[in-house]
């Protein structure tokens, strides 16, 4: 059935995206604005992987010799594909292709390094586009407005692009965000045509369950291009997170904002991984890191409210004038709130993993969807091997020799990372992304075998689980017994912080 619907589908999308596009040239339209031309490029490309991934493989079983070689190759060719579609087709692929790169020990290091340089590589707009956007949402010219607007951008992304300016009525320095000018006209016919496209190589190729992707997608997209919403979760995020000294989160501007428009407070700093800039600054990685583990750990076990995008261009590093570092955080298009009880289950797993306890790794898996893969599912959380986690993460550092086999492992066992992607809910594959861009964070800062990462998750997970069973005693006696035990856990892992930071090279913290 493979063959037939390879054979079937390639040509007929491949020939409506040519018939479209001779019929662009005839017409003098740009053939990359016209649906049915990215629809069957994109057709086109999906087909070709996938009848890779088959016809290569066609008879080979995982111990057969040189298959892992093979599917390294395969896997490689697919991502380069992937990555010329995205490029030329712009906008929403962009964005995909990014959330893509962002997966570390999700996917195969081929998809995820390939992938990873379209953060660098995300089209500019023409600075004149730039100021008819602004005049067309601002409504009146931008000079205006403006007394300054830099005509090269600090940063470019998918959807957007940012520029420093200087405000005409009080002098302000502020940051302008503006809509790139198609996007809005072209993501949702990609987002239709992403979905119909994942949904019918699931039918025909039933190993690539990748429909997460495209659910996912057409879910957050939208939240995306409102910068007004962006606008409120700013705020939103900056009220919840008042008590931590060492975070700003930028005031918005609303009266030059608008769905393509937001202007904001301007925050310096560098880029959160530059070492030379941490360097130049006399500012310490490790505290950084440690203070960007603590504010996520909190925003995902206490808050239930959750920053999904903190890949390196949305986090600046400053220090105060008594020297204290403190972090912007930036680009709030997407924020996850996460149901209570996916959040409880999401940290007793987590306990588990932390007391190498499998037994109820499983039962929590399973309340996560995935009771079959509960130890694939660890071992995505952690980006540990299956030998690490069940001998107790925190009782080793990773090795070099463990990193690599955990590369070469997540190259044989795509299907099983795909089941346990489509299967898990949907916050859950916001928090493994959130996961996976702060460990990144920490291989570039050079901090990642700091203890502070697990200290700071088994502090934020045990108050959650522990505030549970205080809710749930139906007697003062087992009400007293939990607070105890609540009281003397939290301060054997805060006695346990105290002493790595002050006294000791990182040694094993058991629960």
């Amino acid at each position: 059935m493979w063959a037939l619907g390879g054979r079937k589908i390639v040509p007929v999308l491949i020939g409506l995206g040519t018939a479209a596009g001779s019929l662009s040239l005839a017409s003098g339209v740009d053939a990359n604005e016209i649906g049915v031309v990215r629809i069957g490029r994109a057709g086109a490309t999906a087909a070709r992987i996938a009848i890779d991934y088959k016809w290569s493989l066609f008879g080979l079983t995982t111990e057969a010799p040189g298959y892992r070689e093979l599917m390294n190759e395969i896997h490689l060719r697919s991502a380069l594909r992937l990555k010329e579609l995205c490029c030329i087709n712009k906008g929403a692929f962009i964005k995909v292709g990014q959330h893509v790169g962002s997966l570390d020990y999700l996917l195969p290091p081929e998809y995820v390094e390939t992938m990873r340089s379209l953060f660098r590589d995300a089209p500019q707009s023409p600075f004149s586009d730039v100021l008819k956007v602004l005049q067309e949402d601002l409504q009146e010219n931008p000079w205006e407005i403006f007394r300054e607007i830099d005509e090269n951008p600090l940063g470019a992304a998918s959807l957007a692009q940012v520029h420093r300016a200087v405000l005409k009525e009080d002098g302000s320095v502020v940051a302008v965000k503006v809509q790139h000018p198609k996007v809005q006209k072209q993501a949702y016919m990609d987002i239709a045509a992403m979905e119909v496209l994942v949904k019918a190589a699931a039918k025909l190729f039933p190993e690539f369950q990748f429909v997460w992707l495209a659910e996912e997608t057409k879910k957050i997209l939208p939240l995306e291009l409102d910068f007004l919403n962006e606008g409120r979760n700013c705020e939103k995020m900056g009220a919840k997170l008042r008590k931590f000294s060492f975070v700003k989160v930028p005031y918005i501007i609303w009266k030059y904002s608008t769905t393509r428009v937001l202007t904001m407070e301007f925050c310096e700093g560098g880029r959160v991984d530059d070492l030379a800039y941490y360097q130049r600054n006399g500012i310490s990685p490790t505290e950084v890191y440690c203070d960007i583990s603590r504010l996520f750990s909190e925003m995902i076990f206490k808050l239930g409210y959750v920053h999904c995008d903190p890949h390196p261009g949305n986090m600046l590093v400053n220090k105060t004038a008594s020297g204290r570092p403190i972090i912007s955080l930036l680009d709030h298009g997407v924020h996850l709130t996460i149901p209570e009880h996916i959040r409880l289950a999401y940290a007793k797993m987590w306990i588990a993993i932390l007391n190498a306890d499998i037994a109820n790794m499983r039962v929590h898996a399973k309340e996560l969807g995935v009771e079959e893969w509960f130890d694939l599912l660890a071992c995505m959380l952690t980006a540990r091997s299956w030998k690490g986690v069940s001998t107790g993460v925190q009782a080793s550092s990773i090795s070099p020799d463990e990193l690599e086999a955990i590369k070469v492992k997540a190259g044989t066992i795509l299907f099983g990372i795909s089941d346990v992607l489509n299967k898990v809910p949907r916050e859950v594959l916001l928090i493994l992304k959130t996961n996976d861009l702060l460990r990144g964070l920490a291989y570039k800062l050079q901090v990642s075998n700091s203890p502070c990462s697990f200290t700071n998750t088994s502090l934020a997970c045990s108050k959650v689980v522990f505030k549970q069973k205080l809710k749930q005693s139906r007697s003062w006696w087992e009400y007293l017994s939990a607070g105890v035990q609540m009281i003397f856990t939290l301060c054997r892992i805060r006695c346990y912080q105290l002493y790595l930071k002050y006294f000791a090279p990182p040694s094993p913290l058991i629960m």
